[in-house]
C-alpha cells in the first residue's frame, strides 16, 4: 500500500505512522509526507467504497470552503488496485469533545446560517453548491453528490419543497426495509405518516436551504487546541434542525452545545414533534445498516408521530 500511494502522490518518500483509528466500515492510516506533513487516509476494500468516499469528499470539500468549523482538508479519493477505494485528507489531531461543546454548538448555527446569509448578500442563485474553493447559495434542498450512511446511498436530488425531499427520504428507507424485511407494522404506520406528514410542518413559513454536517454524532465531532472539530460527514441542504437528530437520537452532546446553537437559532414551534420525525430516519437507516435490533426504536418514534399506544 505504501508503495502504491507514494505513486499515487507522487511523494517517493512517503511513509506510514500506522493506524490512526478505525470505524465500524473503514481503517485509518497516518502517513508522513516528503515534506513532513501528516495525512490520514481512509481505506475501505468494498465495491461500494467509491461512491461512499466521493460523497465524504464532497461534504468535506464544502464543510471546509464554509470556513466556520474545523475539518480535515480533503486531498483525493483513488482506487485501490485490486477492489475498493481510499479517502485521503490532512491529518487532524482530535481529542474527545469536552470544554468546547458549547463552542461547537455555536460554530454549527453559524453554518446553518450560512446559506441564508449568502442568500441575503446575493441576488444570483444557482441550484448548484458552488465549486471547490467557494460555496454559492443555493434555494434548494439536496446536492450535487451522492452521499452515504455507511454504505446506503443517499437520493439528493434537488427538490424545492423541503417537506417532499425530507419525505422522499424516508420513503428511499421504507423502500429498503420493505425489501428486506417485509415488516407489516412498519408498512401501516409508514402509511398512516405519510398522511399526517405535511401538518407537521404547519408552523413553518420559510425553511431556508442549510448545509448540513448529515451525520453529526458524538463519534463524529472532537476539539483541539483550535477548537472544535466535525469529520465523517453526509452533507445535503436541508432543514437545520435535521442536523439536529442524532445528536439527542444516540446522546453524548452537553447542555452548553444546545444552549449556544438555539442562542442563535431558537426552536421554532412544533420543533419537539419534528425532532422525532427526524430522529426517525436515523432509526430507520439504521434498521436498514444493522438490523432488527434497530426496530423497536424505529417502531417506537412512529407511534410518538401518530400518538398512538
Amino acid at each position: 500500500m505504501e508503495a502504491f500511494l507514494r505513486e499515487e502522490l507522487e511523494d517517493e518518500n512517503l511513509k506510514c505512522l500506522g493506524i490512526a483509528g478505525s470505524g465500524y466500515i473503514s481503517e485509518g492510516f497516518t502517513y508522513k509526507t516528503g515534506k513532513g506533513e501528516l495525512i490520514f487516509v481512509k481505506i475501505n476494500r468494498k465495491a461500494e467504497a467509491r461512491q461512499m468516499f466521493d460523497g465524504e469528499y464532497r461534504s468535506l470539500e464544502c464543510l471546509y470552503a464554509a470556513d466556520i468549523v474545523q475539518v480535515p482538508k480533503p486531498i483525493k479519493v483513488i482506487n485501490l488496485p485490486e477492489r475498493g477505494s481510499a479517502l485521503i485528507m490532512e491529518h487532524v489531531q482530535i481529542n474527545s469533545l469536552s470544554s468546547q461543546a458549547g463552542k461547537l454548538g455555536e460554530s454549527m448555527a453559524r453554518l446553518h446560517l450560512l446559506n441564508s446569509e449568502m442568500l441575503e448578500k446575493s441576488k444570483k442563485v444557482e441550484k448548484y453548491v458552488g465549486k471547490a474553493n467557494k460555496l454559492t447559495p443555493v434555494i434548494q434542498y439536496g446536492f450535487d453528490t451522492t452521499t452515504c450512511y455507511g454504505y446506503i446511498p443517499m437520493d439528493n436530488t434537488w427538490q424545492d419543497n423541503w417537506p417532499d425531499f425530507y419525505s422522499r427520504k424516508l420513503k428511499q428507507q421504507m423502500d429498503i426495509l420493505e425489501d428486506v424485511h417485509r415488516d407489516k407494522e412498519a408498512r401501516e404506520l409508514w402509511s398512516e405518516l405519510q398522511v399526517k406528514l405535511p401538518a407537521l410542518f404547519d408552523n413553518l413559513n420559510n425553511i431556508q436551504p442549510a448545509l448540513m454536517h448529515g451525520d453529526l454524532w458524538k463519534k463524529n465531532v472532537g476539539e483541539n487546541e483550535y477548537g472544535p472539530v466535525v469529520f465523517d460527514p453526509a452533507s445535503f441542504y436541508g432543514h437545520s434542525e435535521f442536523d439536529l437528530a442524532l445528536t439527542r437520537t444516540f446522546g453524548g452532546f452537553s447542555a452548553s452545545f444546545f444552549d449556544n446553537y438555539h442562542r442563535l437559532i431558537p426552536q421554532a414551534p412544533g420543533f419537539r414533534q419534528r425532532a422525532d420525525l427526524y430522529e426517525l430516519f436515523f432509526y430507520l437507516i439504521h434498521w436498514n445498516h444493522f438490523g432488527m435490533s434497530y426496530r423497536d426504536q424505529s417502531i417506537s418514534a412512529f407511534c410518538r408521530l401518530l400518538r398512538i399506544r
